[in-house]
């Protein structure tokens, strides 16, 4: 006798939404604790990463912090996951960043192959359509984070989409 099983997820835009709920409190939150950016800035910055986001753009997402050579001191790293199992999501949390004088926070957008598949003209017009507030470009900061000690954190996911939190320090 054979049995099969077979798990399959269908999510849309407003699982993607629902998913970022704990990465924009959380980033709300880091930014309110250090207080290295204003939140005029964070709302812009969520609105640029949820059009990438809900257009399935993107691999990943870190927020760091950021010394005055630019080395992280502190970073978190928002995974995506399209083919998860997650059906709710964790609380958000684990965001207790101190103040620390002569830093800063910068957040950092890996776009997937979806993404680099697009010409620079196609790019830049899902920008301009979609009204992007920030200017994104590529980073010179060493994001492997290997000098910081690495745990797993919170799971925010609904109906198969995730985001895996992984924080730094």
């Amino acid at each position: 006798m054979y049995s099969t099983y077979t798990n399959t997820s269908t999510y849309t835009v407003v699982d993607i939404r629902r998913t970022f709920e704990g990465f924009s409190a959380d980033f709300r939150m880091i930014a309110a604790r250090t207080e290295k950016m204003s939140v005029q800035d964070v709302e812009n910055t969520l609105h640029d990463i949820m059009a990438w986001a809900e257009s399935k753009y993107l691999d990943y997402v870190d927020i760091t912090l950021l010394d005055q050579n630019n080395k992280p001191a502190r970073a978190t790293r928002y995974t995506v996951d399209e083919k998860g199992k997650a059906i709710q999501s964790d609380r958000a949390g684990s965001n207790n960043w101190p103040n620390i004088a002569n830093t800063h926070l910068t957040v950092i957008v890996k776009n997937n192959k979806a993404w680099d598949g697009l010409t620079q003209e196609q790019q830049s017009k899902f920008e301009r359509d979609n009204g992007f507030k920030r200017n994104w470009g590529p980073s010179s900061i060493d994001n492997s984070y290997s000098h910081l000690s690495k745990s797993g954190a919170q799971l925010y996911g609904s109906n198969g989409y995730e985001l895996r939190k992984d924080n730094f320090q």
